[in-house]
């Protein structure tokens, strides 16, 4: 114990690692409804909105920690790159041509479907200045125009999905901590509409949802300057 002037200060943990198993996740969930999960059909109807939950977040906007850099070389004469299969989106995408020293790294502007569609010979060779990126069920394709006409870094920022729950052990959410209320909080409301002893509650986890997601995804934000340029891209 401490004192500063005549109060008594207790001490600290010193320590701020605090998080939660998914096994955790579901009983806090289920408590939440004013039940206990007791049977393994409770654990795995819990796993399953789980991993509905993560899906419905990637659809939700911007999920900083599931931005990965990654990189591809392009083939002479082939326009087309397959990204990984857990890919939701692409959000930033250059060309780098060069090495050492000597590379650069060319932005490139994207096309909409009818924009690449209109592009009168797509077999065009030389260094891409545009994308599409066409969401496929198995993986997106990225496609190259001008057709790379030698091979090139094709690099970007990607928008990954969130890991699947797994196992009920000693795994966490693929989530950082400061999204544990709103994932539990979903998981709760989710809980509420299967169960009709829970149901008089749904209304009420929704709210809370709502609230502790937007808590949490008004902090999960860009803080750098943004600048708007009048008659600029």
């Amino acid at each position: 114990r401490c004192y500063e002037e005549g109060r008594q200060i207790m001490a600290t943990s010193g320590t701020a690692t605090f998080n939660l198993e998914i096994a955790e996740v579901i009983e806090e969930a289920f408590e939440r409804c004013g039940m206990q999960s007791r049977t393994g059909y409770d654990i795995e109807t819990a796993r399953r909105s789980l991993n509905l939950l993560s899906l419905e977040w990637a659809n939700r906007g911007l999920n900083f920690w599931c931005v990965e850099e990654g990189t591809a070389s392009t083939v002479a004469g082939t326009s087309t790159v397959t990204l990984p299969a857990d890919t939701v989106d692409l959000i930033e995408y250059f060309i780098r041509d060069g090495t050492g020293t000597s590379q650069n790294d060319l932005p490139l502007s994207r096309f909409s479907v009818s924009q690449y569609a209109t592009i009168p010979n797509k077999k065009t060779e030389g260094r891409p200045v545009n994308i599409f990126i066409d969401k496929q069920r198995a993986a997106p394709v990225a496609y190259l125009w001008p057709t790379p006409d030698k091979v090139y870094t094709f690099g970007y920022q990607r928008i990954r999905r969130i890991e699947d729950t797994g196992s009920v052990g000693s795994t966490n959410p693929d989530v950082p901590a400061r999204f544990l209320p709103a994932l539990v909080s979903g998981l709760a409301f989710r809980i509420s509409q299967k169960y009709p002893e829970a149901f008089p509650r749904s209304m009420e986890l929704k709210q809370e949802y709502e609230f502790q997601w937007d808590l949490a995804q008004q902090e999960d934000r860009d803080r750098a300057s943004v600048h708007f340029v009048p008659g600029g891209y």
